[in-house]
């Protein structure tokens, strides 16, 4: 047999592989682990939770998961980082899964201006990891937001699953319809730009491996 044909087999076994993935039994699990992780967290339980959040970015149905998001969920999948990657094949989803893994590495970020929401002429800078650096950054989430989702308070609404702006507007409503209240609308000049990421690392204190991949993309990426 041909190398060609060796490989056009190989990636329609592997295609193949993708499409036969149960799904509902990979939610299932992944969101098992994530709910022990918020009731140990709610617990006080420090030490479970650090090892069930090591267990989750290890499993292979998490790295499924974190790839699907990244791949076929989410509204950027196409637009492609450094390596000008756009889309993935169920073949290259099954091969990122496989070989997603923790590295204390991050690939340089393709640097894009955008324009900046209120200003007619102001842009941003938008910072595009590639398709693997995704995948890995959505795996560490997965892990991270059951803790905070049990520490946060329930009075906050911004870049929280299940929450969006019209439940900050329901809030103010039932806050302020029986008697006059104050509210406030602060704007801190370029936040994400100037915070402290070293800061909000120690403030995450997981697990050693968790916080290495975080320090390589707060404190030392590559641009």
């Amino acid at each position: 047999m041909s190398r060609r044909r060796r490989a056009n087999t190989q990636g329609q076994s592997l295609m193949a592989a993708w499409q036969a993935i149960p799904w509902k039994k990979v939610h299932r699990h992944v969101f098992r682990l994530q709910k022990r992780i918020y009731q140990a967290t709610q617990r006080g339980n420090v030490r479970t939770a650090r090892k069930l959040q090591n267990l989750l970015v290890k499993s292979w149905y998490a790295r499924l998961l974190a790839v699907r998001r990244i791949s076929q969920d989410n509204r950027g999948k196409n637009t492609a980082g450094i390596d000008g990657v756009k889309s993935l094949t169920p073949a290259g989803r099954w091969r990122l899964a496989q070989s997603l893994r923790l590295n204390d590495r991050a690939s340089p970020l393709r640097r894009t201006w955008i324009p900046k929401r209120g200003s007619a002429t102001e842009k941003r800078p938008l910072g595009i990891p590639t398709q693997h650096d995704r995948a890995q950054q959505t795996l560490v989430r997965q892990a991270l937001e059951p803790e905070w989702e049990a520490k946060l308070s329930p009075h906050t609404y911004g870049f929280r699953p299940g929450r969006s702006c019209w439940d900050a507007i329901a809030a103010i409503f039932h806050a302020i319809r029986f008697r006059p209240q104050y509210a406030l609308k602060l704007d801190i000049a370029k936040c994400f730009d100037r915070i402290d990421h070293g800061a909000l690392v120690a403030k995450t204190q997981v697990s050693a491996p968790i916080r290495r991949q975080l320090r390589a993309w707060l404190i030392n990426p590559q641009q």
